[in-house]
């Protein structure tokens, strides 16, 4: 069981980037290692336009206040397949297109009827929910729907296991999201002590049945996985916390991730292998660049659906050294 909430703790699991606090950062200096003067910075004016324009933060902790050396070790880590971050300006102008073919996909839902389902796991600070936020940035949220649920409630733990998720599921012209899922039984409750192992070994044997179920119903289910390397997943947790606007996504679990980060490989490998079926198969998006993870994650829905007025075009290329088959992903050993 995972101890209180507290920030000592949280720098103890990430004391390799929490110490680098005290060296000089990479957004505060020039390639000479000079520090900027206070009239060399941005204007506030200037930086908050630009912002407002992308829709996206002007400012990147994670990448703003750590040294360079840090900050590359730290996107190479996994194996990752680029050397550098997807420019914001290029993610901007790439972004907008899907998005439009997004609204296509939900007004063809709408008209035809149709009941999708887009399943979001992953390992702690993924991105699974800044990837979300760019699905349902200019959707009407009244057919398109976030479920983030919380802890079971005492009476759902007496309940059939997959009875929470089954009400969630969406009626016909809706699109819901689902932001972790019942796989928590195959991942974090299995590797926290939640669930017994035979209680997951259970829900691995049962979970192609009620997928399928589902399927076989009508429902189009995408499911993808998102995931990073140990650093980082490091640099982002540390990034979490020193950011009070993203504190709020930390909890007493994540605390856990860093120091059981093999044993959470081992179950979400298991989980891959038995829970991707021909009818629900599993996606794997690499996301140490969380912009590349973003655009291919919809450019993957939107390949999957078989919606009217679909441009191709505009849609692009999936890039699948980002974007690979679970086969592909476990070949490579996943993510060690």
């Amino acid at each position: 069981m995972a101890k209180s909430f507290s920030g000592t703790r949280l720098k103890g699991a990430i004391r390799l980037v929490t110490e680098a606090d005290d060296a000089p950062k990479a957004g505060n200096a020039s390639k000479t290692g000079r520090a900027k003067k206070p009239s060399e910075k941005a204007s506030p004016d200037k930086t908050s336009s630009k912002a407002k324009e992308a829709h996206e933060p002007a400012f990147d902790l994670e990448a703003d206040t750590l040294p360079q050396s840090i900050v590359d070790a730290s996107f190479r880590s996994g194996d990752y397949p680029y050397g550098k971050r997807m420019k914001r300006k290029r993610y901007n102008r790439e972004l907008e297109p899907l998005q439009i073919e997004l609204q296509k996909l939900l007004s063809w839902a709408r008209e035809e009827g149709e009941r999708i389902v887009i399943l979001f796991e992953g390992r702690d600070g993924a991105g699974k929910g800044g990837t979300i936020a760019r699905f349902t940035q200019h959707l009407n949220p009244r057919q398109a729907r976030v479920v983030a649920l919380p802890k079971p409630s005492d009476t759902e733990k007496g309940q059939w296991y997959f009875q929470r998720y089954a009400a969630e599921m969406p009626t016909t012209g809706e699109i819901v999201f689902f932001d972790r899922s019942w796989y928590n039984r195959a991942g974090v409750e299995r590797v926290m002590g939640f669930a017994t192992e035979e209680q997951a070994d259970a829900f691995l044997r049962e979970v192609p049945a009620f997928e399928g179920m589902l399927v076989r119903d009508g429902i189009r289910m995408i499911k993808i996985f998102l995931t990073i390397g140990r650093e980082m997943q490091m640099m982002r947790l540390h990034a979490r916390w020193h950011d009070p606007l993203k504190r709020w996504k930390l909890s007493p679990i994540d605390f856990e991730a860093l120091p059981r980060f093999d044993a959470y490989s081992d179950a979400f490998d298991d989980m891959l292998a038995k829970g991707s079926t021909p009818a629900a198969p599993w996606t794997v998006v690499r996301a140490n660049d969380k912009l590349r993870a973003r655009l291919n994650a919809i450019r993957h829905v939107l390949h999957t659906i078989p919606y009217k007025g679909k441009d191709k075009q505009a849609i692009g290329e999936l890039d699948h050294k980002v974007v690979v088959t679970v086969k592909d992903y476990l070949d490579r050993g996943g993510e060690r």
